[in-house]
Order: C-alpha cells, then sequence, then structure tokens
C-alpha cells in the first residue's frame, strides 16, 4: 500500500503524519478543505459531507487515513459538529469499501472513554480499550458511532479498519504552557492528565497501515508519559481517591493504557515534553 490518501492533513495531526509517510517511502495525496500552511504533498480540495467528492477524492488510493473532523466539543454547535464528524466519516467508509481500499485507518478520540469524567469517573486507571464507552458531548458521541459504523463495515466487506483513540495532540512548541498545570491536579484531570506528540500520532497511522490485522479495533494512542511532574498514586489519592487502580502504575507513565497499540501495532512512543522543557 503505497498510495496513501490523507484527510485533515493540514491539521495538527494530519501535517505531521503527511510528513512521516513521505519520509517513509508513500505517496500521499492531502485531502482537506484548505491546504497546508507548508505544504509538502499534493492536495485537494475537498467536502467530505458530500459523498461524491469523497468518492473523487479516495479514487486510486491503496488506503485511506481519516483525520478530518471538527477536532474538539464546543468548537461549533452540537448539531453542527454530530453532523459533519458523522457524515464525513460515513462518507469516507463507505467510499474507501466501495473503491475496494485495501484498508481504513481513522481517528477516533479519547472522549469515548468519559472525558471530562465529571458525570462518571474513570472506572479503574489506567483506562484500557476494555473501559465502558461514556461519550459525553456530541463530539465524542460522533467518535462512539464512528466505531461501530467501523465494527459494521468491516463485517459487510473484510476490509481492516484501524480506529485511534488519539489523545490531547501536542506540538513542541505547545509543551511550555505544562509548568501552568503542575500545581493544581484538577486542571488536566479531564483526561488523566494524559497527552500525546503529533509526531507519535504519525508513527502510529503509519503503524496502522502496516500492521497485519484483519479486523475493525480501536486503541488508545497517547504519550508513555503524563503531563505532571507529581506522581501518579498523588495524583489519583487526591482527584480520583475511589477508583481502582490497576496493576503497577509507575510514577509517571501514562494513565490512558497504551499496551494494546504496542502489543499489536508495534507503537513505541518517542517524544516527551521532559525532554523538550529540560533542554529549553
Amino acid at each position: 500500500m503505497k498510495r496513501i490518501v490523507v484527510t485533515g492533513g493540514s491539521g495538527k495531526a494530519g501535517r505531521a503524519v503527511v510528513r512521516d509517510l513521505i519520509e517513509n517511502g508513500y505517496d500521499v495525496l492531502n485531502v482537506d478543505i484548505t491546504p497546508a500552511k507548508e505544504p509538502v504533498s499534493r492536495f485537494l480540495k475537498t467536502d467530505l459531507t458530500d459523498l461524491g467528492q469523497t468518492y473523487e477524492a479516495l479514487k486510486g488510493a491503496d488506503a485511506v487515513i481519516h483525520l478530518a473532523a471538527i477536532p474538539a466539543p464546543d468548537l461549533l454547535p452540537d448539531e453542527i459538529t454530530f453532523r459533519i464528524n458523522t457524515t464525513s466519516t460515513y462518507n469516507v467508509f463507505s467510499a474507501g469499501t466501495t473503491l475496494g481500499l485495501k484498508r481504513i485507518v481513522w481517528a477516533s478520540s479519547e472522549t469515548t472513554l468519559g472525558l471530562p469524567f465529571d458525570r462518571e469517573q474513570p472506572a479503574y486507571a489506567p483506562i484500557d480499550e476494555n473501559h465502558p464507552l461514556f461519550p459525553e458531548s456530541s463530539y465524542a458521541l460522533s467518535k462512539a458511532l464512528g466505531e461501530e459504523m467501523a465494527r459494521q463495515f468491516n463485517r459487510w466487506t473484510g476490509i481492516p479498519f484501524v480506529g485511534l483513540r488519539i489523545s490531547n495532540i501536542m506540538e513542541p512548541d505547545d509543551y511550555q504552557k505544562f509548568p501552568g498545570y503542575w500545581q493544581d491536579a484538577r486542571l488536566r484531570k479531564w483526561n488523566l492528565w494524559g497527552y500525546v506528540d503529533a509526531r507519535d500520532v504519525a508513527q502510529a497511522c503509519r503503524l496502522g497501515l502496516e500492521a497485519s490485522v484483519s479486523n475493525a479495533d480501536h486503541y488508545i494512542i497517547a504519550a508513555a508519559d503524563t503531563c505532571m511532574t507529581r506522581p501518579n498514586a498523588e495524583l489519583m489519592a487526591e482527584v480520583f481517591p475511589h477508583v481502582p487502580l490497576r496493576g503497577d502504575i509507575g510514577e509517571h507513565d501514562t494513565l490512558l493504557s497504551i499496551e494494546k497499540a504496542k502489543q499489536i501495532l508495534g507503537y513505541a512512543p518517542r517524544y516527551s515534553w521532559r525532554s523538550v522543557l529540560k533542554s529549553s
């Protein structure tokens, strides 16, 4: 699979994904509504809520990495976020399977797990893929429904779907904000103090293309550590004292378990805020 369409290739994750794929020898087409500020691949302006445009964008591709979406809750009215995300995801899945693409890798979200953990506290920590889904926004609901759509399209066609429950995406400049979280554990409790570097998201997307899988499954993609200097046991005791802890949570290890992604995709996060702030 060498001809890859990346939807949303102009966004924060998309730019890193496109760059990584090109560096690894893939032929990449960025499909987005706006071109990247520093384009490194071919670009096709496409409205993915239009099924015809989606077919045209995917025609001739071997696989698609579907990142395009309203990227977070509360950016637009709920109905618009839900409609755009579910319609574009359906169109990519429908066009991709009809055209016979060999694989569909797509961005689900950590938000499906219950973020910001106000109504439902975590059932346990570290959270893994077996954790109940508690979507708390139209954005999270659109991603949860995307996972069900992926299962059904896989059942109908046998085409593998790799869903990535991506954590809060960071670029190196974003790490300068982290010291502002350290004094108040509740500021970033909303995703158990998780994050992920955009370059590690790119690695996960590429591995999603290359891994030996045949089903429709989902994988948490996070950094190897938290964004905090305080140890996990202290953070959990203060903010989530009644949440059961499973296994060795480590002093600063991520509380969004990446073990499944490691074992099945070969994911190995390489980037941490700790090396950036230490050297700055």
